[in-house]
Order: structure tokens, then sequence, then C-alpha cells
């Protein structure tokens, strides 16, 4: 699963995902992607979900371009556990979506194949998304 290498600091807040994406809005290296059509946290585990079925209806062919990076750390308290106490342990690393920001990208197959293989992606990820050709 993807996660940093290394961090700065290892906690971080949970911030404002409000605004549209400026940068990585546009397809830069395959023919077809998939778009983000508002915003949220798409969590490791969503994006490696994606990737495989992509990897598994394509049947290893075409390429596949990853263009989200979880980098924000999501802390969690233990259950039945007392307020206070500090933050909690990191649980797991999420990316930050806005809106309009390509988060997957094919090239090298057919419009049927690579629209049918996005669309299953989608489907595992926790945001509403759409489907874009050049």
């Amino acid at each position: 699963m993807l996660a940093p290498k290394r961090a700065k600091f290892r906690k971080q807040f949970r911030g404002r995902r409000d605004g549209l994406a400026i940068r990585g809005s546009q397809l830069a290296f395959g023919s077809f992607g998939l778009k983000s059509m508002e915003s949220g946290w798409v969590t490791a585990r969503q994006i490696e979900a994606a990737r495989r079925a992509m990897t598994h209806y394509t049947k290893r062919g075409g390429r596949i371009w990853i263009r989200i990076f979880p980098d924000k750390p999501v802390t969690k308290k233990p259950a039945e556990t007392r307020m206070g106490s500090g933050k909690g342990d990191v649980e797991e690393y999420v990316a930050v979506v806005r809106p309009g920001a390509i988060l997957f990208e094919m090239g090298a197959v057919e419009n049927k194949i690579a629209a049918e293989a996005i669309r299953l992606a989608a489907h595992k990820l926790g945001i509403k998304t759409k489907f874009v050709s050049r």
C-alpha cells in the first residue's frame, strides 16, 4: 500500500478541503482518466483497491498511472478511551482530493475497455467521479 517513506512531522491537522484542484486537473500521461467531482479524502486502501480493479479488468494490458499520493496521516484514538491524553496514533494515510483532480489515467487500451475498467475503479472510491478522455 502507498505511504510516505518519511515525513517531517508524524501527525498533521485535519485541514480544509474547499476550492478546486488547479494542478493535476488535466490528462498528462494517458488517453483516459478518472476525474473527481467532489472533495474528500481517498485512503491508501481505496487507491490500491481501485488500481487492482483496473489491472484485473484489463488483464494487465495497457498502462495505468496513479496521479494522487496518500501523504496525509490520519490519527485515531483507541476504542473506549476517555477524552484527553493527547492525539491518537497514526491509523492510515489519505490523499486530499479536490473537485477537478485527475485520480487515475489509462493508456494503450481501447475506449470501451478503459471506460469499463475506470468504472470499476470508481466504485472503490468514496467520492463522486467521472470518466474523461482526450
